[in-house]
């Protein structure tokens, strides 16, 4: 047996895995740990919050973000969305709630809307939801409703022989993120997740926003969902609202602003 193989053992309340040496102990503090954390949130001016990405992206999107935020106290999960259907990318999001624990902010960019409004219906735990140029349905509304699929570029959508939906590498740029250099936004349409075509015509739950405060940016310059529609949005929800000259990635191309955003939220649901 050589160095590389793994071996797992268990004895006397400690597990070996590899050269890594747990104790039951170590296990038993991590769950402290934890539990910890949950407990603090709120209480040292920090929120949990849920950073939830759209159609095309991925967590890594948030990259900007997430450093000041955290720089500013706060806990910060991306979360990696399925997008395979609505139901699944709702559940992930109610998971990281479950794991954070209260009180939390729910922040969705793009589709990232439509899911925050669904997992934030009814969950104890959220607090605030923010919409970054962002879908804000009602009950019983689909994505379609808002930016029919025959409304974008011809040959935008590059569809997979599974059903799954993805942007046009070679237009993703001018389409997508038309603020940011052409070099990163390539990366960007290489790691973008594919999304069914299902998501386009499933229809929204009850809207979470119709319980809670919300916050909301709209990107006067998205080629994706247009700014009317977002501030459609805003204005039914009398969410606090800013507005950018920005593409549809303003999380990418103005992270500063997002986080300020994202912070101010955070704020003013722990003054109540």
């Amino acid at each position: 047996m050589n160095k590389f193989t793994m071996l797992t053992a268990t004895f006397s309340g400690t597990i070996l895995i590899g050269r890594f040496l747990f104790t039951t102990s170590n296990i038993a503090q991590a769950s402290r740990d934890q539990n910890s954390e949950q407990t603090n949130a709120g209480k040292d001016g920090s929120q949990n919050i849920v950073l939830v990405h759209g159609l095309w992206a991925d967590g890594s999107s948030w990259s900007r973000v997430i450093p000041i935020l955290e720089k500013a106290g706060h806990r910060v999960i991306a979360v990696q969305l399925p997008l395979h259907s609505l139901e699944e990318d709702v559940a992930t999001v109610r998971r990281a709630v479950s794991l954070v624990g209260g009180p939390t902010i729910l922040v969705g960019h793009s589709f990232g809307g439509f899911v925050i409004t669904n997992a934030g219906y009814e969950n104890e735990n959220v607090t605030g939801l923010v919409y970054v140029s962002a879908f804000a349905p009602d009950e019983g509304e689909t994505a379609v409703d808002f930016v029919p699929v025959s409304s974008l570029p011809p040959g935008l959508l590059i569809s997979d022989s599974g059903g799954f939906a993805y942007l046009n590498p070679a237009m993703f740029h001018e389409a997508f993120v038309q603020d940011v250099n052409r070099e990163e936004a390539e990366i960007m349409a290489d790691v973008q997740k594919p999304a069914h075509q299902s998501l386009f015509t499933e229809p929204s739950g009850p809207p979470a926003w119709k319980q809670l405060p919300t916050w909301f940016e709209v990107s006067e310059g998205d080629r994706i969902i247009p700014p009317d529609a977002q501030r459609q949005f805003a204005e039914r929800m009398n969410a606090n609202t800013i507005s950018l000259n920005s593409s549809h990635a303003s999380l990418v191309s103005h992270p500063n602003e997002i986080a300020r955003l994202i912070r101010d939220a955070a704020e003013e649901t722990l003054r109540g």
